[in-house]
């Protein structure tokens, strides 16, 4: 496996087709320092001990390189029940092309790897992932006069194979979870903060999609005043039923998770001795209405692993807490009623405050 990433517009050797770029991204060169395109990955294990979150990225050139190369960076973190957050550093080492469900054409059913290791070898994951579902449409914020994010999720992403903690192997482990490709322009003091999480019933035949999935949106930049957008999608048997706007969505929160429930990582973030981050909270209830149909999620942190991101245009540092938790999710849609426990992962991103 290579120990780098390539450029985001060669992650799929293959030509074109008549229907756009093969990969998850426009095959076109990034030419702005604070341009970024993330692929993200997060899966909870159906017996429910289990969680995993990735991120690989890259963002634009340095304008005083000669040869404006692309910076690139992949992480991975794994939670167990009984062990907690663990996390590679930002040089995960992973297999090329990386899977993604955003690609021209996307069959349903083909098993396709996912590999991604820490270079000491652990934490680490060799799985077999497969489509399940049809992602929802694609969504932008935009802010900071010249600054956006565009994002596109789907849930009921099935994965099996073998888990690698730093002290054993967890071997065919069956897990369901979500996927995302982010692409945008933004510096991390102009975006402000955001939310997001997702939660997929785990239980049901592990080779069907979820019967119910929900993902949420909550991004709050800092200008211009109004920027601040949200949104809650919920899927049902792999199809998306609804999405519900801004105007239709509440959040509501609860109490605070206890510091010692939050790992910093990657492990030499340590080193770093930056402020923390506001507080966690210990529940997040989100709830989302149009007409007479209803869902509301609500979560419970349990454990957070911090993850510190340099700025590149400011000296305040920016984190991003990986959140797992057990949830609930229910409500009506069409007349029909559903309720499930389940777990969820959520992050909660934004500045380090020095005052805390």
């Amino acid at each position: 496996m290579p120990a780098a990433l390539p450029h985001p517009h060669e992650l799929d050797a293959a030509t074109d087709s008549r229907l756009g770029p093969r990969g998850p991204f426009p095959r076109a060169p990034m030419t702005r320092p604070l341009e970024r395109r993330w692929l993200h990955y997060a899966f909870v294990s159906r017996d429910l001990t289990l969680g995993l979150v990735s991120n690989l990225s890259w963002l634009g050139p340095d304008l005083d390189d000669p040869l404006r190369r692309t910076r690139s960076a992949s992480i991975l973190l794994l939670h167990h029940v009984r062990d907690g957050w663990s996390a590679s550093q930002f040089n995960g080492v992973t297999a090329m092309p990386a899977w993604s469900a955003f690609r021209q054409p996307s069959a349903h059913g083909d098993a396709q790897p996912f590999e991604i290791a820490s270079t000491a070898g652990a934490p680490a994951v060799r799985l077999r992932v497969t489509r399940s579902g049809r992602p929802c449409t694609s969504q932008c914020a935009s802010f900071a006069d010249d600054q956006h994010l565009r994002w596109q999720s789907e849930p009921g992403v099935l994965a099996h194979g073998e888990w690698r903690l730093a002290d054993r192997v967890i071997r065919d482990v069956s897990a369901v979870g979500y996927h995302e490709r982010v692409r945008g322009v933004w510096g991390w003091p102009e975006l402000g903060e955001w939310v997001f999480g997702f939660a997929n019933d785990a239980s049901g035949d592990p080779s069907r999609p979820p019967a119910w999935a929900a993902v949420f949106t909550f991004i709050r930049p800092r200008t211009p005043e109004g920027a601040t957008t949200a949104s809650v999608m919920l899927w049902q048997d792999g199809r998306l039923r609804r999405h519900f706007p801004r105007r239709n969505v509440s959040m509501a929160v609860r109490g605070t998770l206890d510091r010692n429930h939050v790992r910093q990582v990657p492990a030499l973030a340590n080193l770093l001795g930056v402020p923390p981050m506001r507080p966690i909270p210990r529940r997040l209830v989100i709830e989302a209405h149009q007409g007479a149909d209803r869902v509301v999620l609500d979560f419970e942190s349990e454990a957070a692993a911090r993850v510190v991101i340099a700025s590149e245009t400011s000296l305040r540092p920016f984190s991003v807490h990986e959140v797992i938790g057990p949830c609930r999710l229910e409500g009506s849609v069409g007349g029909r009623t559903f309720a499930l426990e389940t777990r969820g992962i959520v992050e909660f991103a934004g500045g380090a405050d020095a005052d805390r």
